[in-house]
């Protein structure tokens, strides 16, 4: 294979620790260790073990909410910190005032941690679009928003098959017919420019343990007009107009979106939030996306060259920064993969290969030789046709 000369992004390759030097195509399920977040982690515990500890955690808070604020283009008012991108969910459905409109409407490519979120709500209406197992279009979406509807949920880049949706077009259809709209952003940010405004939506949610290159535990809420609707009844302390009063006998709730915030946050994932954000608001996304979209289309042909089968989609630009690869047991291969140093991401009768820019054609190489020997390997077989 030719070599193509890195993009400048590439540079975040030297970042990584060494335990994840091999082919992490993984970011899409789990990030890859990198120095910056064992050096927080380490800060973490000097913090931990002298006086102030809280103070110090709350001023990563701090700077992890203005960092991903930085990213999507929003005010920092606008930004909550939650435990989960289903938290971050739940917290935007219970800020709206919902009166007749009782439909959310999602779709079958929705993550259920989303989706599931919308199916317990009591009194409200669930309605799925595009086709089971998940092939989903904005055309799939503008067809089903009616006067009935309240929420639009949307994933802008869909968890398994990697699709990007015109989250644009379906916001302005929404917005049209009355309804508000909420993106996850979990598959897209971090590889991918992101601009609130320009997508229109009025609810984001994404999560550091992906893209952002931080660790599970820590997700953030965008909220348009944070004070517009009813305060949460999911709360905590740091949901108070002045959390550090310490008031039990007070329930206030402060005009911005610190308002959706609940109880203190796992301060590991606060460290390795504001490494990992750092890392990704260095970068020229622009650049970033045009690097995972040509190693994307390239193992894409290399992998139907090779027989097997992926889903991808319709269009270049409407493909997120993983590829799947279709197999019946891809735990099975991924496991094998792993013995190899080839981290990937099984999930729902797919193997996903993620981008990012730290990966390499080198990467690309190595994966596509090893699907190759998985396959040689005795007893495993193709689960499709090359397409």
């Amino acid at each position: 294979m030719t070599a193509v000369a890195p993009p400048q992004p590439a540079s975040l390759r030297q970042r990584l620790s060494a335990p994840t030097l091999g082919a992490h195509l993984a970011a899409c399920s789990i990030a890859p260790r990198t120095s910056e977040v064992d050096h927080a982690l380490r800060r973490m515990l000097d913090d931990l073990g002298r006086p102030g500890f809280w103070q110090a955690c709350e001023h990563q808070a701090t700077l992890a909410r203005e960092l991903f604020a930085r990213l999507v283009g929003a005010d920092v008012d606008q930004v909550a910190i939650l435990p989960n991108a289903s938290v971050a969910a739940y917290q935007a459905a219970a800020s709206r005032r919902w009166g007749r409109r009782r439909e959310i409407l999602t779709t079958y490519a929705e993550f259920p941690g989303i989706a599931h979120v919308w199916l317990a709500r009591k009194g409200m209406r669930v309605r799925w679009c595009g086709s089971p197992p998940g092939t989903v279009s904005a055309d799939d979406y503008l067809a089903q928003i009616t006067d009935r509807t309240g929420l639009v949920s949307v994933p802008l880049v869909t968890y398994r098959d990697s699709v990007r949706l015109d989250v644009r077009r379906v916001a302005d259809a929404a917005h049209a017919a009355g309804a508000a709209v909420l993106v996850d952003a979990y598959q897209a940010a971090g590889v991918m420019p992101l601009d609130v405004g320009a997508m229109g939506c009025d609810y984001l949610v994404a999560g550091t343990g992906k893209y952002l290159l931080g660790l599970p535990g820590l997700a953030f809420l965008y909220v348009r007009q944070p004070g517009a609707g009813p305060a949460p009844t999911l709360t905590g302390w740091l949901g108070r107009a002045a959390p550090h009063t310490l008031r039990a006998t007070v329930l206030d709730s402060p005009p911005h979106a610190r308002r959706y915030e609940t109880g203190t946050p796992a301060a590991a994932a606060v460290y390795a939030a504001v490494a990992g954000l750092s890392l990704v608001n260095d970068l020229d996304l622009q650049q970033v996306r045009r690097h995972t979209q040509r190693l994307i289309a390239t193992t894409a042909r290399r992998l139907r060259a090779q027989g097997e089968m992926v889903r991808m989609a319709s269009a270049p630009d409407a493909q997120g920064a993983h590829l799947a690869l279709v197999d019946a047991h891809p735990e099975a291969m991924s496991v094998w993969l792993g013995h190899r140093g080839i981290v990937t991401a099984p999930r729902s009768g797919v193997l996903r290969l993620a981008t990012h820019a730290y990966t390499t054609d080198e990467d690309i190489d190595a994966a596509c030789e090893a699907v190759a020997a998985y396959r040689h390997h005795a007893g495993h077989h193709r689960s499709g046709t090359p397409r």
